[in-house]
């Protein structure tokens, strides 16, 4: 959970205060920083979610709901960047973030869908 946070909040202060240069940096000067914002924020709200419960028994009943949220975003976002993989393959930062997604993704798909179902086994 410590890593999730960690990983969220850089990645949506990033966003959120240096949308210009990143935009400038993947040469998409044109489109808005607001494009580049508003998900910077939902990083930062998912970082923080994250960082509050990395105390707490994640796969449990009380915090299934953010294991869950965990995985769909981690999954469906490395999804979508594996897609994206295979129209542009030459990309380093698309296979390194696919990777650093479908990794979170796997693990949290791990407490997810098998720490719980174990406990309620036995």
């Amino acid at each position: 959970m410590m890593t999730s946070a960690l990983l969220l909040g850089m990645t949506g202060i990033s966003l959120t205060f240096l949308p210009a240069e990143i935009l400038h940096y993947y040469h998409l000067e044109t489109a808005n920083n607001l494009i580049l914002q508003i998900p910077g924020a939902l990083y930062l709200g998912f970082a923080m979610l994250n960082w509050t419960a990395k105390g707490n028994l994640i796969g449990g009943i009380y915090s299934r709901p953010v294991s869950i949220a965990n995985f769909t975003h981690f999954f469906v976002g490395g999804i979508t960047l594996i897609k994206l993989l295979l129209i542009n393959s030459s990309s380093t930062s698309l296979l390194i973030a696919a990777i650093i997604y479908m990794t979170y993704a796997i693990l949290f798909g791990y407490i997810t869908f098998f720490t719980s179902a174990r406990k309620k086994m036995n």
